[in-house]
């Protein structure tokens, strides 16, 4: 039946809709059957190319969107669309791609750390796999790399290094060529998420510093502190950009406060509905608004406003 259908003008519109080709027989046969058609309607459907293990509970999925997704800016959230038993469910991540890449190869890339409780970033750990189609919404957010060049200084912790990714690579394309250091806080060796990527940026791009703490491989943990940030040169000068727990968020602006530097020169991207201690690495979680069907979630580095949004929910 697809080899008769499969030249229809109707048929190949679809196929490059959903999988960016014009040969829909590929791929369609079985995938179509797990396309939602109505959320295909309001998301553009993303196909999953590749999943890679990043560290034991974090993986990095590699989408490549049909062609009628807009592209985004370095630093930007995407929601996503998935249907769990049935149910339609929404959740915010940040793009931990560079703009570049979408340019150039059509693909983007999430990285999400499974955390207890997490429905939508556990099935994803769960059932995700190659061949497997999303729903993607339009990129929003204002956690963006500056305009003008200035030295910069990144603070992430945990899967807060996402964005940050985003903003590195693109920073790197381009050839940024002021002072970048980013000073990244997890819990041992072993947790650091994508650190091969890290390690190729620090080794091709003069600009780059890295330094990354382990917090809890000895009897005391290792929380940012002042030596850190006396260690990065010309520290005062520099703008920063914050992604993590919001304990370690907390901290940083503190110690920021301390040394006079003003709000207008710090940019961070977290949410957490309560208060989290310094070395958690839960950020984000569930929403719903009365009235609402659709529930928003967020992966923790989406502000929660954003995050309803996004889910097309309207916070009063």
């Amino acid at each position: 039946m697809m080899s008769r259908l499969e030249k229809t003008p109707a048929l190949r519109w679809l196929g490059k809709q959903i999988f960016n080709r014009e040969e829909p027989a590929a791929n369609i046969d079985p995938m179509l059957e797990s396309v939602n058609p109505i959320w295909t309607q309001q998301y553009t459907p993303a196909q999953v190319e590749e999943v890679r293990d990043e560290t034991a509970d974090t993986k990095t999925f590699v989408l490549r969107p049909a062609s009628r997704w807009a592209g985004f800016r370095a630093g930007q959230h995407v929601n996503i669309c998935i249907d769990i038993d049935g149910i339609r469910r929404n959740q915010t991540f940040s793009l931990s791609s560079s703009p570049e890449q979408w340019e150039t190869s059509g693909t983007v890339t999430l990285t999400t750390k499974r955390f207890p409780g997490g429905l939508v970033t556990n099935w994803m750990h769960d059932h995700l796999q190659t061949g497997s189609v999303i729903g993607l919404d339009e990129a929003f957010g204002e956690f963006l790399v500056p305009k003008q060049e200035e030295p910069l200084l990144y603070i992430a912790g945990g899967s807060g290094i996402t964005p940050v990714l985003s903003h590195l690579e693109h920073l790197a394309a381009t050839q940024y060529k002021a002072p970048v250091t980013l000073l990244y806080y997890v819990r041992t060796a072993e947790d650091v998420i994508a650190a091969e990527r890290l390690h190729k940026l620090r080794n091709q791009w003069p600009a780059f510093t890295l330094k990354v703490v382990h917090t809890h491989e000895r009897s005391e943990p290792r929380y940012l502190n002042d030596e850190d940030l006396n260690a990065v040169p010309g520290v005062k000068a520099r703008r920063f950009y914050l992604c993590g727990p919001k304990g370690l968020m907390d901290l940083a602006e503190d110690l920021l406060y301390q040394r006079g530097i003003g709000e207008d020169r710090i940019h961070s991207t977290v949410f957490a509905a309560t208060a989290a201690p310094i070395d958690s690495e839960e950020m984000g979680g569930e929403v719903r608004l009365e009235s609402s069907e659709p529930e928003a979630s967020s992966e923790g580095d989406a502000a929660l406003v954003e995050a309803t949004e996004a889910a097309k929910l309207t916070p009063h």
